[in-house]
């Protein structure tokens, strides 16, 4: 009974994918990826971003070079300095790597939220592009992952282009 349904169960699928290859499928495929690098809006959001994050990074490095410092001054002198002032020094260190940390932390955490927003919008343009080709040179099916996919239905490059012209 249960060999009798899965030969039934597979004469339907070939029949469906046989039926579905004499439709005339038109399917094309985007990456992404390559949008993200390379779009004109992708690029100009990037540079956006790194302008508006440059002072935060230039203040991090900034305290990071002042806590290697203040690290490489106690390794040089800390075996003749007072008992006190080294110890001051230590907990002035550690103060300043844990802030150091914290700060790293949330501008990573900033500037991560900032670039979902940018490239969100970027993605969003993308799609309409898309759906404008999709819908002129008619097609059924666009995927924008795929595990194989031939250079024939890689339709990145028109989408890339019309991003450009917009």
């Amino acid at each position: 009974m249960l060999k009798r349904l899965h030969l039934i169960l597979a004469g339907l699928l070939l029949s469906a994918a046989a039926n579905a290859q004499s439709n005339d499928l038109k399917i094309g495929f985007v990456s992404t990826e390559r949008l993200f690098r390379e779009a004109a809006p992708a690029v100009r959001a990037l540079k956006k971003l790194e302008k508006e994050f440059a002072p935060r990074d230039q203040e991090l490095q900034k305290l990071a070079k002042q806590a290697k410092d203040l690290q490489a001054q106690l390794e040089k002198d800390g075996v003749t300095m007072a008992e006190s002032e080294r110890r001051n020094k230590e907990a002035d260190l550690g103060r300043m790597n844990r802030d150091l940390q914290r700060l790293q932390r949330e501008f990573r955490e900033d500037l991560n939220l900032r670039k979902n927003e940018e490239l969100g919008q970027v993605l969003e343009r993308a799609n309409k592009v898309i759906a404008e080709i999709a819908e002129k040179e008619k097609y059924d099916l666009i995927l924008q992952e795929a595990v194989y996919r031939s250079p024939r239905i890689d339709i990145t490059e028109k989408v890339l282009k019309a991003l450009a012209d917009k």
